[in-house]
Formats: structure tokens, C-alpha cells, sequence
């Protein structure tokens, strides 16, 4: 199943983002080489970030966000996680 992560920044989100990630990184690479992420970055307004991932549960994908780095740390005050249907690009 696919979970949509929306990551909102804090206050000192910005700041915060260039200290820790390389260790938000170190956290998605494996997800990305496993082919769990579906698409991955920051949202260009500063708002924080946009994560598509696939996952067994709702409560996986949770797990994941909560245990992110930029969860972790401060970079996010808050984070949300949706289930996902994904119409387009068609998958093959």
C-alpha cells in the first residue's frame, strides 16, 4: 500500500533541515533501495516535505515518519500520514 507523509517544519525547521540531513538521508536510503519510495522531497514553499512511500499498514508508515531524523530532531513539529491511491503516472 502506498502512504502519503506530509512533514510540516517548526519554527526552526530551516535551520534545523541542514544539520540533520545527512541523517534523514541515512534513513530514506534504505527505504529507496528496497524501492519503497514512490517520490521524496522538500515542499519549495519551506513548508516542510512530501514523502510518497510504500508500506504493509497505516501504522508502518507511522513508524517510519516517527522515526525519521527530521521527526526526531525538531526539523518537524508535526507530521501527518495518508493512505495513498496512485492514478498517475500508470504503474507498470
Amino acid at each position: 500500500m502506498k502512504f502519503v507523509i506530509l512533514g510540516f517544519d517548526g519554527p526552526d525547521g530551516q535551520a534545523k533541515r541542514k544539520i540533520y540531513r545527512p541523517a534523514h538521508l541515512a534513513h530514506m536510503e534504505p527505504l529507496d533501495r528496497a524501492g519503497r519510495v514512490v517520490l521524496a522531497g522538500p515542499l519549495t514553499d519551506h513548508t516542510g516535505s512530501l514523502i510518497v512511500i510504500e508500506a504493509g499498514s497505516l501504522e508502518e508508515a507511522q513508524k517510519l515518519a516517527q522515526e525519521d531524523p527530521y521527526m526526531i530532531h525538531g526539523v518537524f513539529e508535526r507530521v501527518e500520514v495518508h493512505p495513498f491511491t496512485q492514478v498517475f503516472p500508470k504503474e507498470q
